[in-house]
């Protein structure tokens, strides 16, 4: 029993005697699972849920969070099962056991799958008992400090994993005394020559800066009993792997890292924090931008604290942090300090509901995931947010993360008032959709009934919530489309037959030989190019699927308004009037060409049933792009003269490149904006009638015409 003792006088510090003994039962039981078993140092593997048991004892934790802690690998690595644990100590447990468990034991095809489904597993128990995700961050903690008994290669990825995803998760429910170990932890397995001169580096700038330190220390103590402040005053030492990145992000020198003097002052009461504030930016002045009152607008993580930048003596920059006990524990504890709390009501704390309101959104992320490489990405970029506070027209504060833009904000308000966004209006002025919001701005946006999402909103937003939204509508916009388009494709192939007319029966067995699960699937597929609409025709009315040629007769009408499954090619750029043809891209709709595009013909031999004939429906409205090449005698003025004939014949230009052809004669390529084909014939005509303008051609990759 040595190896309980040290755990029990922490626990006996805080637990009744009656849950005491439970905490022992559970590691008696622990101790016996794993009799025999030895961990890669060499020590008993008893040690190792000890330890981790530890880890949270010192966190206060209630007696159930210990005994899973102690029991955490038994279900994995011994013959007990979650009923046996039930059994002995109650489903609770058992639950906690199981949830820590399941992270570990899935099995998977590769890597990446394994550790995106792993990582999709942990935010989902995190959602069920968050003491799941405390248990595996201790439970990682300890396996970080032991990390020396393993080889290279393992504790690199070890360590590459801790920094991207459980240091991350520490710091987002705001634990940062375990946030910060597990950085530093993780820097000296994945850089350890680097972490070692970093610490060498860090230890002499202290000796030389003490003379400094204790000056400032001594003037902020005067100062605050001037006013009558007591406070718990320190200095605030950046952790290793902060100084190593802030080098990176901010490509600064060690001594400019180092030249910046931090200290914290803890008080018993708000009212002192802004009382000490005051007194602060009395005594040396305060920097205009570096001010932030996280104790009025709180950190997602709920971390609490009025932050101050000052120009100290000698123009040495000060960094102050203001707080009551409360917000320090909270600062250090996060949702840990939850337990530390006696009073049930003490434990409703801001951090607690912030934690609560992350994993809340969790699910919803999780419900709009198509897969879990959507889900991980969403989340990671949710896990380490700098944020913004900007404001609604009727002063309602939204939480944004750092970057973030208008449409993050729309979305934040609400997914429909995402979808309908046309526009933004920051600060009473016009504001561009992609432009970054600031904090303190007030965002008002635009909607219109009939907009609707662009997928290239997806290159700008930074929010998990958007991004997730954007993506949802976009899937639901392609399946629409997909259902529409093979309806139109199947009854072209069916010919004379009205697919209304064909027998539920034929329908079903179609259904059952292509594997789908109904005929609105088969459809989709038909239409996302999956499967071929011949094909599935001849085999609906019984005829011989390798027939396809009086498939060919008719053409399937397009209006070009089809949405995100018709895609118009970059090398021959078809518009209304040109003679087309459609491929089918598995996955991805049509791509339409133009008749004799070369980069067709080979498909169109080897295998025909891919190329569909198209035609324009009379009534097709839109813009679509052309490609223009003009030769012209590089005159003063006379690229304006160009851009202006092609602006007033009603046309966008979208891009121009030019070359050299020979001294003073220029090739302009053009992409352009054109309507059908007798308007790109008047833009034509238009730039022919340019002096300087030699030559004009509607210009491919295949061909002048």
């Amino acid at each position: 029993m040595y190896l309980f003792e040290g755990l029990k006088t922490k626990v006996t510090a805080y637990l009744p005697e009656d849950q005491v003994l439970l905490v022992q039962s559970a590691f008696v039981l622990a101790r016996e699972a794993h009799e025999g078993q030895m961990r890669s140092s060499g020590d008993p593997y008893i040690t190792h849920p000890v330890a981790v048991a530890t880890i949270l004892a010192d966190m206060h934790f209630d007696h159930e969070t210990i005994m899973a802690a102690l029991l955490h690998d038994v279900i994995e690595d011994t013959h007990f099962s979650q009923q046996d644990l039930a059994d002995s100590f109650g489903n609770v447990v058992a639950e906690l056991v199981e949830g820590v468990s399941k992270l570990d034991k899935i099995r998977f095809s590769n890597k990446e799958e394994a550790q995106v489904e792993n990582f999709r597993k942990m935010m989902m128990a995190m959602v069920q008992d968050i003491r799941v995700i405390l248990i595996k961050l201790a439970d990682r903690t300890h396996n970080m400090r032991t990390l020396g008994a393993l080889r290279p290669d393992k504790r690199r990825r070890i360590a590459t994993e801790t920094l991207e995803i459980y240091a991350p998760i520490a710091h987002r429910l705001g634990i940062h005394d375990m946030k910060n170990e597990l950085e530093n932890l993780g820097f000296a397995a994945m850089y350890p020559m680097r972490h070692r001169a970093l610490k060498s580096a860090v230890k002499q700038a202290r000796g030389n800066r003490k003379e400094i330190i204790d000056s400032v220390f001594n003037e902020i103590s005067a100062r605050l009993g001037e006013h009558g402040l007591e406070a718990g005053l320190s200095g605030r030492e950046k952790h290793l792997y902060s100084i190593y990145r802030k080098m990176q992000n901010k490509e600064l020198m060690f001594n400019e890292v180092m030249d910046i003097y931090a200290f914290r002052l803890v008080f018993n009461s708000i009212d002192e924090c802004y009382r000490a504030l005051g007194a602060m930016h009395g005594l040396y002045k305060p920097i205009e931008t570096r001010f932030k009152d996280y104790i009025a607008i709180p950190r997602t993580n709920g971390y609490q604290s009025l932050h101050t930048s000052l120009i100290g003596p000698h123009g040495i920059p000060v960094e102050i942090q203001i707080r009551t006990k409360e917000m320090d524990i909270m600062a250090d504890k996060g949702v840990a300090a939850h337990w530390m709390y006696k009073s049930p009501k003490d434990r409703d704390t801001s951090s607690q509901l912030k934690a609560r309101k992350w994993m809340q959104s969790l699910l919803e992320l999780q419900q709009s995931a198509s897969s879990s490489f959507e889900f991980i990405e969403n989340v990671k970029s949710d896990l380490f947010p700098d944020e913004i506070y900007v404001f609604t027209p009727k002063g309602t504060i939204i939480e944004l993360p750092m970057g973030a833009c208008a449409v993050d904000f729309a979305y934040a308000v609400h997914s429909g008032v995402g979808n309908s966004c046309v526009g933004a209006r920051v600060d009473r002025r016009n504001y561009s959709l992609s432009e970054p919001l600031e904090n303190g701005q007030t965002v008002q946006i635009i909607t219109s009934p009939r907009a609707k999402p662009n997928a290239n909103w997806l290159n700008f937003v930074v929010s998990a919530r958007a991004r997730s939204s954007i993506r949802q509508y976009l899937r639901k916009q392609q399946t629409e489309d997909a259902l529409g388009m093979g309806t139109r494709l199947l009854r072209h192939a069916l010919g004379h037959t009205n697919l209304d007319d064909i027998a539920q029966a034929d329908i079903d067995r179609i259904v059952q030989e292509t594997k789908h699960k109904t005929f609105d699937a088969l459809l989709e597929d038909i239409g996302l190019g999956n499967e071929l609409s011949a094909i599935v025709a001849r085999r609906l009315i019984g005829g011989d699927t390798d027939s396809l040629s009086d498939i060919k007769k008719g053409k399937v009408a397009i209006k070009g308004t089809e949405g995100l499954l018709m895609h118009y090619s970059r090398c021959c750029y078809p518009i209304p009037e040109d003679e087309i043809v459609a491929i089918l891209n598995p996955g991805k709709g049509m791509m339409i060409h133009q008749h004799g595009c070369t980069n067709i013909r080979k498909l169109s031999k080897e295998e025909p049933q891919r190329v569909l004939p198209m035609e324009w429906d009379e009534n097709v409205t839109g813009e679509f792009k052309a490609s223009v090449r003009v030769e012209l005698i590089n005159h003063q003025g006379t690229l304006a003269k160009l851009t202006n004939a092609i602006t007033a014949c009603d046309s966008n230009i979208i891009n121009l490149v030019t070359d050299e052809k020979e001294s003073n004669v220029y090739f302009v390529h053009l992409e352009i904006t054109t309507h059908n084909r007798v308007h790109f014939a008047d833009i034509m005509r238009k730039i022919r009638t340019i002096a300087e303008v030699r030559k004009v051609s509607r210009h491919s990759q295949n061909k002048h015409t």
